[in-house]
């Protein structure tokens, strides 16, 4: 008979800690009644600008949003390629599509799962324009070398750090080390709200202009109109319940790490792959991820043991039907045994030792076919 079944994310006992503040801050957002760029909404950019090390956050209505603006903002559209991971998310490749440019597909490094540094430098041509690596996993890709790249070659460098907020490289902050950084309010995200919102990160004051006017349609002031932008705003009241949520945050970001290590002690012992973690970095675990064979059998027994699993991500883009004919790429070898392998565990601030027990137990027994 299967036990409990743990939870995957557990919003609902995030929630339980801080509902003194949480409702607090819904209750005055309803009070004042300014739902659209109410003063919740700059409070919170220059908590997370602060925390990010920048000059400027700006947030929008998601993190495909902030992906989407920071190429507009760029001016990067049709002629123009961007060279990205082949194994994330879609919306990674969605927004370079939707700007009306090329998709460059690199691969990955196979115990990261992280772009290849290397791939990106030899994938540069006289179109590119920008590189976007995505930090996977909750963890950078090594973006001192990859802006070191961007740098000789005059190119910008946009971080997709939906996964990372709140990890280090070096001494430095997660969306503080490029260019542009964006990020990901989704509520499983490490820092979620309670719908969709995003943000993007800089130091240029040019841009984070530029971001504040494409999130309005493209307006400099009141119906004038100076850009072409879009609808792209976070609410208020998703920025009071971040702005709750940031209370807690630290702590959380102490506990993924604590957590995150624990796993990768008690996989090693039992000898499971899983995707590393480079020295000088941390990760904040968005989410917990090993390395399997046979991975739809040891799903199924999994489930029937109560421990619920998710694959991030089950294909490469370049086999993706909406992609495979918009997207640059030549051979991907480890994009495509990662995307066949990965399986990710539950994962959360609240997760405890005899969880992490029982699940590292299942997958042990899963993997060996019991």
């Amino acid at each position: 008979m299967p036990g409990e079944l743990i939870p995957f994310i557990d919003l609902k006992r995030q929630y339980a800690a801080l509902k003194d503040e949480i409702d607090a801050g819904i209750a005055r957002v309803l009070d004042h009644g300014r739902y659209i760029l109410g003063p919740e909404v700059a409070e919170m950019e220059g908590a997370l600008a602060e925390y990010a090390g920048v000059r400027h956050c700006v947030s929008v209505g998601s993190g495909t949003d902030a992906l989407l603006i920071g190429l507009m903002a760029l001016d990067i559209g049709p002629g123009d390629e961007v060279i990205l991971p082949a194994f994330t998310f879609a919306a990674t490749a969605e927004v370079v599509i939707l700007a009306g440019a090329t998709p460059v597909l690199a691969d990955i490094e196979p115990d990261t799962c992280n772009v290849d540094a290397e791939q990106v430098e030899a994938l540069i041509g006289e179109r590119t324009r920008a590189i976007m690596p995505v930090s996977l996993y909750g963890q950078t890709a090594d973006m001192a070398r990859l802006s070191g790249i961007a740098a000789r070659r005059g190119l910008a460098v946009i971080e997709d750090a939906a996964q990372s907020f709140g990890a280090l490289y070096g001494n430095r902050r997660s969306c503080g080390l490029s260019t542009i950084g964006c990020t990901s309010f989704f509520p499983s995200k490490p820092l979620g709200c309670y719908g969709d919102g995003g943000a993007l990160f800089t130091d240029d004051d040019g841009l984070a202009q530029a971001f504040r006017e494409i999130r309005v349609h493209g307006q400099s002031a009141r119906y004038h109109h100076t850009r072409i932008g879009l609808g792209g705003r976070m609410d208020t009241l998703q920025c009071a319940v971040i702005l709750a949520k940031l209370k807690r945050f630290e702590w959380e970001i102490e506990r993924r790490l604590e957590i995150g290590s624990r796993y990768n002690r008690l996989f090693d012992e039992v000898g499971i792959e899983r995707v590393r973690q480079r020295d000088g970095r941390t990760s904040v675990f968005a989410q917990y991820t090993i390395l399997v064979d046979d991975r739809d059998s040891v799903r199924r027994r999994l489930e029937a043991a109560g421990i619920p699993t998710a694959v991030h991500y089950p294909a490469p883009l370049n086999e993706q039907p909406a992609y495979r004919d918009r997207c640059l790429a030549g051979a991907l070898p480890h994009s495509r045994r990662a995307a066949e392998r990965v399986l990710s565990l539950p994962m959360h601030p609240d997760l405890d030792e005899a969880q992490q027990d029982r699940i590292v137990a299942a997958v042990a027994q899963a993997a060996a076919g019991n």
